[in-house]
């Protein structure tokens, strides 16, 4: 057992606590508050002057199957001969020596989304895992986290030269819902008995349950809204990735409950449907009601990188506590981890970052990162 005291405290949760403790035993986190009694066999790590949130969380990451310094070879996020491959698994893609997932705890970030890319129209299953270990099996949180599709340029450009569709928005939305349907037929045969294990079908089943979200990747707003189209057509669970244009329909996203992960906005426009890229979108969408949480698509922007996101989405608007809970509670809660991270309170994994000061000053520093209760970054 541990204890950090007398930090400020940012809960996630329930506000901020100045001068308060957190008690840490094994890879939970014991209690947190003012005044809290310190068993006499507490190791004591002294936080006066610091700054403690909870470990912080990228909903959309490339982390492990778009390994740095690595070659071509070691580039697992697109499969490119099949746009429609929704049994790939980010999990048999993801190299846990991928030096960005040191980037990502020794910068804060303890829990991230391992995502398919966006060349294929169905990309395969996300998953949710630990940015620190050694074997990937031993750092799941969630397996599967979500299919990823996308929509718009990406797989146009990427089959439009290959004589194999798609090569407009209508072909993608139709490839889709083509595959849908054969999904909610090949249920109907397992229900009958008639029907041979499908890998390609059994995890869109999920998703047309309710088990797992469409995790879409859309960028402009009528890709949104066919984003929307479809998952209200088979009543799925919807998340909008990137959503650089979604401020355009947040009034629509918000009437619909419908989730928004944005970023990365430390870009350029380098392509049409980046438009629209603005620091404002998050703020913008909060003002409409839009539950949101901030990505960094690493490796398009570092990792390490969403902390400086969160920091211009508050120098633009977005008010500071909504912006640590979009990289904290509320990504925790649309990645469907909740129970386990995103916060400071008892009975949460043990995920904490220290800091020296201001969490979204540019010049603070991290000075120790826990997660599941061990120290894995001291600086």
């Amino acid at each position: 057992m541990f204890a950090i005291c007398g930090g400020t405290v940012y809960t996630a949760t329930a506000g901020i606590l100045p001068g308060a403790t957190i008690l840490i035993e094994d890879s939970k986190i014991l209690a947190v508050g003012n005044h809290l009694a310190i068993p006499h066999d507490a190791e004591i790590i002294h936080a006066e002057g610091k700054s403690i949130t909870p470990g912080f969380i990228d909903c959309h990451t490339h982390l492990g199957i778009a390994e740095e310094a690595a070659g071509e070879a070691h580039i697992d996020k697109n499969e490119v001969n099949d746009p429609i491959s929704p049994h790939l698994r980010a999990l048999d893609g993801i190299n846990p020596e991928d030096p960005g997932l040191h980037d990502a705890y020794s910068s804060g970030t303890t829990t991230i989304i391992v995502t398919p890319g966006s060349e294929n129209v169905i990309g395969g299953q996300s998953i949710a895992i630990k940015t620190y270990g050694h074997v990937v099996d031993d750092m799941i949180v969630r397996q599967p986290a979500g299919i990823k599709m996308a929509f718009g340029e990406n797989p146009i450009k990427m089959y439009m030269n290959k004589n194999k569709p798609p090569s407009t928005r209508m072909s993608i939305a139709g490839m889709i819902r083509e595959t849908l349907i054969k999904a909610q037929n090949y249920e109907k045969q397992l229900r009958s008995g008639n029907a041979e294990r499908n890998l390609r079908l059994e995890p869109l089943l999920m998703m047309l349950n309710g088990q797992i979200p469409l995790r879409a990747h859309a960028h402009a707003a009528d890709d949104i809204m066919t984003a929307i189209r479809i998952a209200e057509e088979f009543n799925v669970h919807l998340t909008i990735e990137h959503a650089t244009a979604g401020h355009k329909v947040a009034d629509e996203l918000a009437k619909r409950g419908i989730a928004a992960t944005i970023g990365p906005s430390i870009t350029a426009r380098v392509k049409v449907e980046l438009k629209d890229r603005t620091y404002r979108t998050p703020a913008l969408m909060h003002q409409a009601g839009v539950k949101l949480a901030l990505i960094t698509d690493h490796p398009f922007l570092p990792v390490s990188s969403l902390r400086i996101e969160a920091a211009l989405a508050i120098r633009e608007g977005l008010p500071r506590d909504v912006a640590l809970k979009a990289i904290t509670q509320t990504a925790a809660e649309i990645i469907g981890v909740s129970d386990r991270v995103g916060s400071i309170e008892q009975g949460k994994d043990a995920d904490l970052v220290v800091f020296n000061g201001d969490p979204f000053a540019i010049s603070t520093e991290v000075e120790h990162v826990f997660i599941n209760g061990k120290t894995v970054f001291s600086g």
